[in-house]
């Protein structure tokens, strides 16, 4: 059954929001937000992110550009930025460790910090929701995530892994189909030899999904878009950016 109780529900009704009223959201909503974002899994507690939320427009509007001038960064009332956090573990642990080595620049410690922050943002998209609120997660920051870095003051072992809109939509979005659940799930072991027909499956659902949105303008497979996807290189700069920062050096 894939909608059995309300928050099934909520989560089945998600889609990315990208035109927002010219309404705040409280400190309290805000508030209420990150607190759920707080509650998510967390590798071995050490709760290794930081939200910056942005709100000041000459600010949002210089992140817009950074972003490849995504203009609903603008027009969201609050702009979040999470970030992977290793900074603040290492001060809190720093009393305790006298002369011993630490590992806080292990590549481990990378996706374990990466990974953090995705749980946390999740949890605060399905509050926001909740909420009456709507969220579009924003990749972008990373195409200069340099500047996104330096404009916000991030310390050594501190990086922008996305960003969120916040805000009450403007307007109804139409909801992006998934790939068939067999797809995805597998049973007691990786199924390859099912793919294919998953995809083929699914190349004909979202083909019509963009036939209807783009009103027979695209009609284009989702295959053939990864395939233009896998064959883009796309931030590459990426490695030397997080080393830079005190990442990934072992």
């Amino acid at each position: 059954m894939k909608k059995a109780n309300a928050t099934l529900e909520l989560l089945n009704r998600h889609v990315s929001v990208r035109q927002y009223q010219d309404k705040p959201v409280s400190e309290e909503q805000l508030a209420a937000i990150i607190e759920a974002g707080q509650m998510a899994s967390t590798s071995s507690n050490v709760q290794a992110y930081t939200v910056i939320a942005v709100t000041e427009p000459g600010l949002k509007k210089e992140l817009a550009h950074l972003a490849g001038n995504q203009v609903y960064i603008e027009q969201c009332p609050v702009f979040l930025v999470w970030c992977a956090d290793l900074y603040r573990l290492r001060g809190a642990a720093a009393p305790h460790l006298q002369d011993e080595e630490t590992y806080e620049d292990s590549t481990e410690n990378l996706l374990v910090a990466t990974i953090d922050v995705a749980l946390a943002a999740q949890n605060a998209a399905i509050a926001a929701e909740s909420l009456g609120l709507g969220i579009v997660y924003i990749g972008g920051i990373r195409n200069r995530i340099a500047e996104v870095a330096e404009r916000l003051g991030l310390p050594e072992l501190v990086y922008p892994v996305f960003g969120m809109c916040l805000g009450y939509p403007a307007a109804e979005t139409g909801q992006r189909p998934r790939l068939p659940l067999a797809a995805v799930l597998h049973r007691n072991g990786y199924q390859a030899d099912t793919l294919q027909e998953q995809v083929q499956i699914y190349d004909e659902v979202s083909s019509a999904y963009l036939r209807e949105r783009t009103g027979g303008k695209n009609a284009a497979p989702w295959s053939a878009m990864m395939s233009k996807r896998l064959a883009e290189p796309v931030r590459l700069h990426m490695k030397d950016f997080l080393q830079s920062k005190g990442f990934m050096k072992r």
